[in-house]
């Protein structure tokens, strides 16, 4: 078994022209977080701690921060190609938690959509995906609502134990 850990922060950017992205899904209304990809902070999260778990690096190291071709790209293909170069390592994911801090927009009424399209996305049963929110109580620049943090952990088992049961 292994585990690892990933955190991301991004900061709005209204002059972004495209969605906020958030945990795999768009949300209608909100501003867009500052990003080379589509910014989507929650999978960056969940990708680095798919990566550090099977001791791969960061994302960053990854897909490259400043290349071009992933300028716009949405994350759901980090977090999947990360999945497959875990599994390539004889891994595979057997849960992943996920904790989005954020003041602004308000996450509770998108949290199911965010754990099904995870879930999807890694070939895993919901039951075994969480995504949970919280808020700083406007402390601090999250809580000015300045942007979005997310901190993920999963955990790995080696490939040929059983998969979870949903």
């Amino acid at each position: 078994m292994r585990i690892g850990q990933g955190v991301d922060v991004h900061a709005f950017d209204p002059r972004a022209d495209r969605p906020l992205c958030l945990g795999g899904i768009t949300i209608a209304g909100a501003p867009p977080l500052a990003g080379h990809s589509d910014g989507d902070v929650a999978l960056h999260a969940l990708t680095d701690a798919l990566l550090g778990a099977a001791g791969l690096g960061d994302l960053g190291g990854f897909v490259g921060v400043d290349d071009p071709a992933v300028s716009g790209a949405a994350s759901r293909g980090f977090l999947v190609d990360a999945a497959a170069a875990v599994a390539r390592q004889g891994w595979r994911v057997a849960n992943g938690d996920l904790t989005i801090v954020a003041q602004r927009p308000r996450l509770a009424a998108h949290l199911p959509a965010m754990r099904t399209a995870i879930a999807d996305a890694l070939g895993l049963p919901e039951s075994a995906v969480n995504v949970k929110a919280t808020s700083t109580d406007r402390l601090g620049f999250l809580g000015r609502g300045e942007g979005i943090a997310a901190l993920a952990v999963v955990l790995l088992s080696p490939a040929g134990e059983g998969a979870p049961s949903a």
